[in-house]
């Protein structure tokens, strides 16, 4: 059995937010799935993501393929990173404490540089709300 990490769509029209489930490749988009690890809502200014990190790391290490997207959420959370630390510990290349140091690293790397993506986009915004308006026209 081939086995997806995959979104599934949740929301109304116009108003989407992803559910990121384990299925059968077989199965449709929403249809049955084996197991819920997290959501992602995009519609979020920045796009909110939450996930099950143990469990997307067991179900990527058992062999389930994620799709393109959730590709791109895994490796913006980590877990490819983490999962790619821990094969290299198993095969004996890094010992278990490097690849802790280096994971920890990440971490803190990731966290520092999303706060400054955050308070960049504040910024932006402030400036974006007093511009591009129409011109008001003077009372006469």
């Amino acid at each position: 059995m081939a086995v997806k990490i995959r979104l599934q769509r949740m929301g109304r029209k116009q108003k989407p937010f992803y559910h990121i489930i384990i299925a059968d490749s077989r199965s449709p988009r929403d249809g049955r799935f084996i197991e819920h690890i997290g959501s992602y809502d995009p519609t979020t200014i920045p796009a909110s993501v939450e996930i099950n990190k143990d469990k997307a790391l067991d179900w990527l290490q058992k062999g389930a393929q994620p799709t393109d997207t959730v590709h791109k959420i895994l490796s913006f959370k980590g877990i490819l990173y983490h999962k790619h630390l821990l094969r290299g510990v198993k095969k004996g290349v890094v010992p278990q404490e490097v690849a802790d140091q280096k994971w920890l690293q990440w971490e803190e790397t990731h966290r520092t540089a999303i706060l400054d993506a955050k308070e960049k986009g504040r910024k932006g915004l402030k400036k974006k709300k007093g511009k591009g308006g129409p011109a008001e026209k003077p009372a006469s």
